[in-house]
C-alpha cells in the first residue's frame, strides 16, 4: 500500500520514526547522587545527636550530684528540664530514622513500574508504514 499521495496532500515527510527510547544516564546519575547526599546528611545528624545525647547524659549526672549536694528546688528544677531535652534528643534520632526512611521510600517508588499504554507520536502514515512492516516481519 502507498501512501504517497497522502503524504504529498497533509505535507508529510514519509519516514518512519525509530521507537527506540533514548537513555537517561544524566538523571539517574542526579538520583544517585541526591542519594549519595541524603545518606551523608543523615549520617552527618546522626553523629550530632549521638554527641549531643552523651554530653546530655554527662550534664544530667553532674547537675543530679550538684542537685542532691545543695538540695535546692531549682537545682531539682534544672535537673528535670536537662532530662527532658535528653529524652527529646532520644525521639530526635529515632525521627531522623524514619525520616530517612520515607526517603528512601519516596525516591524508590517515583514513576510507573508497568507502562499499560503506549504513546505513537507520528502521523497515520507512518502508524500504517510501521505496521506494515512489522507485518512483514512477523
Amino acid at each position: 500500500m502507498s501512501f504517497d499521495n497522502l503524504n504529498e496532500a497533509f505535507d508529510v515527510p514519509s519516514e518512519i520514526v525509530s521507537s527506540e527510547p533514548e537513555k537517561l544516564k544524566p538523571v539517574q546519575e542526579e538520583v544517585e547522587s541526591l542519594k549519595s547526599d541524603t545518606r551523608k546528611d543523615y549520617e552527618y545528624t546522626r553523629g550530632n545527636l549521638y554527641s549531643l545525647i552523651e554530653k546530655g547524659q554527662e550534664a544530667v549526672n553532674g547537675i543530679l550530684e550538684v542537685a542532691q549536694e545543695t538540695e535546692q528546688a531549682r537545682a531539682y528544677e534544672v535537673a528535670g528540664q536537662l532530662i527532658k531535652s535528653v529524652a527529646d534528643a532520644t525521639d530526635k534520632l529515632l525521627d531522623l530514622q524514619k525520616k530517612l526512611k520515607d526517603v528512601e521510600e519516596e525516591s524508590s517508588s517515583k514513576g510507573p513500574t508497568n507502562v499499560t499504554n503506549a504513546l505513537f507520536v507520528g502521523s497515520t502514515a507512518d502508524l500504517a508504514k510501521l505496521l506494515k512492516q512489522n507485518k512483514e516481519n512477523k
